[in-house]
């Protein structure tokens, strides 16, 4: 079967994130992953634009119940018209999920992921969560490179 895994950003996103999203796009699209995304601009359409120059997949799934305003690299539009609560189905959609950067939205794509609780969950740059004594909170896998984003879901033997 197919690898998924859902990326998640923000709309609003610095240059670093962007350049690491699309990376990340890229390097998913070269190992064969369909890549699973909010649809719309910053870190979505990087790692989309990243994963369509390598010839992959991207789905996009849009809080929007149309397709208007959904980034063009997107291979498969799924509108839903539930608002944020599509973030969940981002989130359940991928075998491993990847955060860039940091938003409020993005901060409930990884919340809703740690409670999902059996897939890897990495974070590249964003904000760091931590737990009552300080400590950052466990279970997040912290990196700090695309390349390294990949290695630290396991999905793959050769990383």
């Amino acid at each position: 079967m197919t690898i998924q895994v859902s990326v998640c950003g923000p709309r609003d996103c610095t240059d670093e994130d962007r350049f690491n999203a699309r990376e990340v796009g890229r390097l998913l699209a070269e190992r064969g992953a369909v890549v699973i995304c909010g649809g719309y601009t910053g870190v979505m359409a990087a790692v989309a634009s990243g994963a369509r120059s390598a010839g992959g997949t991207v789905v996009g799934i849009p809080s929007r119940a149309d397709k208007e305003h959904a980034n063009p690299d997107l291979s498969i539009v799924i509108p839903t018209g539930v608002g944020e609560a599509r973030n969940n189905i981002i989130v359940n959609s991928g075998d491993a999920v990847i955060v860039v950067g940091g938003s409020w939205g993005t901060l409930s794509e990884l919340a809703l992921a740690m409670r999902r609780g059996r897939i890897p969950v990495v974070q590249l740059g964003g904000w760091r969560l931590l737990d009552r004594e300080g400590h950052p909170v466990a279970g997040v896998r912290h990196v700090s490179s695309p390349a390294e984003a990949l290695a630290v879901t396991g999905l793959w033997s050769d990383h």
